[in-house]
C-alpha cells in the first residue's frame, strides 16, 4: 500500500527500529488501545519501563542512557507509535522531544546526571509547561513567574493547562517569567506547594494523561535553572516534538486508510464489494496520494535534520501539511466505513478525534500558516 514504496530508502537500522515500534505497537498496544480510549485511561506506569528498554525515549539524544539514533529513525518510530494512537507517540514525544531534550541541551551536567538516565529507562516521567489557560499561542505573555529570593532559591507562582504526562510525572520542565526575561525550571512535582489535576470530559487523546499544573510558591535552587533565556528555549524544544509530529500523523492517516481499505474489500452492498465501485476507489486513491505526500514530506525534513540544516519554518510547513493531511484522510476513511466508522471495534473514529488535538498542539495550523506567511513575505502578521 506504500505506492511510492518510501521506505525502500530507509538504511537497515532504520528498518528496524520500524519493525521494533511496530512489533510493540501490535502485541501492546492494539488490543488495549480502544478500552484505554473509550475508559480516559493511559498506562503511562506501565509502558513506559517498556518503551525505555527499546530505546524510544530521547532516542535522538546523546548520552545519559539515550540511543543517540538519527533523525529519520526518530521519525519513523514516530509514525508507527502514532499508527496505534496519537496519545502514545505524544507520550513519547513529550518525554524525549520536550522534557529529556531541555535538560540534555540546556541543563548542568548535575541535572543531566539527577534526570536523564531514568527518564530514558521510562522509570521517571517528565512533562513540558509552556501552555496557560489564557496564553497558548502567544506564550510571551505567559503569566506564571519565578522570583530569586535572597537564599538564591526560585519562588515559582502561576499555572499551566493542557500539559501532557503532568499528573504523573516526576519532573516538570516549566517556563516562567523573570526579572530577566523567560527561564526554564527543573522542578520535581514532589515540590511542596506543586499539584496537577487531570484535565476530564475530553474527547480526544482519550488515551493519554492531560492535565493543568498549579505552582504555589514552588521552591527549587538555583542548580534547578536551565541556562537559556528568552522564548527561544522552549521553541527550540516545540521544533523538536512538531518534527515527531509531522511523522507521526503519517502513521495515523495510515491506519485510518488500511482500516478503510480493507473494509472496502469485505463490505458487499448491490451484490459486490464496495472497493468495486468508483467512488470509493476515487477516496481511495485520493488517501493514497495524500499520505505519499506526507510521507515524502517527513522523508525530506528528516534528511534536512541529519544533515543539521532544518529550519523551524520547514518544519512548521510539515506540521501544517501533514496534520491537515492526515486528518483528511481519517475524514475520508470514516465515510468509507458508513455507521461503522463512528465505533471503536475500527480505529477510524479515534485517530480521527485524537487529530482534531494534534491539529491544534505544538502550534495551532494558525500559527504554522502565519510562521510561513512570515517566511514568505518577511512581514510577522501575528505581532
Amino acid at each position: 500500500m506504500d505506492l511510492l514504496n518510501l521506505d525502500d530508502r530507509l538504511t537497515d537500522d532504520q528498518r528496524l527500529v520500524r519493525d521494533t515500534a511496530q512489533g510493540f505497537v501490535r502485541d501492546s498496544v492494539l488490543p488495549e488501545v480502544a478500552t484505554w480510549f473509550e475508559e480516559g485511561t493511559f498506562p503511562a506506569r506501565e509502558l513506559g519501563p517498556v518503551l525505555g528498554s527499546l530505546g524510544m525515549l530521547g532516542m535522538h539524544l546523546n548520552g545519559y542512557g539515550c540511543a543517540g539514533l538519527d533523525a529519520v529513525s526518530y521519525g519513523v518510530a514516530c509514525r508507527e507509535l502514532e499508527a496505534g494512537d496519537s496519545g502514545l507517540r505524544s507520550f513519547v514525544s513529550v518525554q524525549g522531544s520536550l522534557a529529556m531534550f531541555p535538560i540534555w541541551k540546556y541543563g548542568s551536567a548535575e541535572l543531566k546526571e539527577e534526570w536523564l538516565p531514568g527518564m530514558a529507562a521510562g522509570t521517571t516521567i517528565g512533562c513540558f509547561g509552556l501552555t496557560e489557560p489564557d496564553h497558548g499561542s502567544d506564550p510571551a505573555n505567559m503569566k506564571t513567574f519565578a522570583k530569586q529570593d535572597p537564599s538564591g532559591d526560585w519562588i515559582l507562582n502561576g499555572s499551566k493547562m493542557w500539559i501532557t504526562n503532568g499528573s504523573v510525572a516526576d519532573v516538570a520542565v516549566v517556563w516562567a517569567q523573570t526579572d530577566e526575561g523567560i527561564r526554564g525550571f527543573v522542578v520535581p512535582t514532589s515540590s511542596p506547594g506543586f499539584s496537577a489535576p487531570l484535565i476530564h470530559r475530553k474527547l480526544s487523546l482519550r488515551a493519554s494523561v492531560t492535565s493543568s499544573l498549579y505552582f504555589d510558591d514552588v521552591r527549587v535552587p538555583a542548580s534547578a535553572v536551565l541556562d537559556v533565556v528568552g522564548l527561544r528555549g522552549p521553541l527550540s524544544c516545540l521544533s523538536e516534538a512538531r518534527y515527531g509530529i509531522l511523522w507521526g500523523v503519517v502513521g495515523a492517516g495510515r491506519a485510518c486508510f488500511e482500516a478503510a481499505l480493507e473494509y472496502s474489500k469485505t463490505r458487499v452492498q448491490f451484490g459486490k464489494p464496495i472497493a468495486g465501485f468508483q467512488l470509493t476507489q476515487e477516496k481511495l486513491a485520493w488517501m493514497a496520494v495524500a499520505l505519499g505526500q506526507a510521507g515524502l514530506t517527513a522523508l525530506h525534513l528528516g534528511d534536512l535534520k541529519d544533515a543539521g540544516t532544518l529550519r523551524p519554518q520547514q518544519v512548521s510547513f510539515g506540521k501544517l501539511a501533514n496534520v491537515r493531511a492526515a486528518l483528511d484522510v481519517a475524514r475520508e476513511a470514516r465515510s468509507v466505513l458508513g455507521a461503522n466508522g463512528v465505533t471503536l471495534e475500527y480505529p477510524v473514529i479515534r485517530h480521527m478525534n485524537n487529530l482534531e488535538s494534534v491539529l491544534t498542539y505544538e502550534g495551532t495550523q494558525e500559527i504554522h500558516t502565519l510562521v510561513l506567511g512570515e517566511a514568505l513575505t518577511g512581514v510577522a502578521a501575528y505581532r
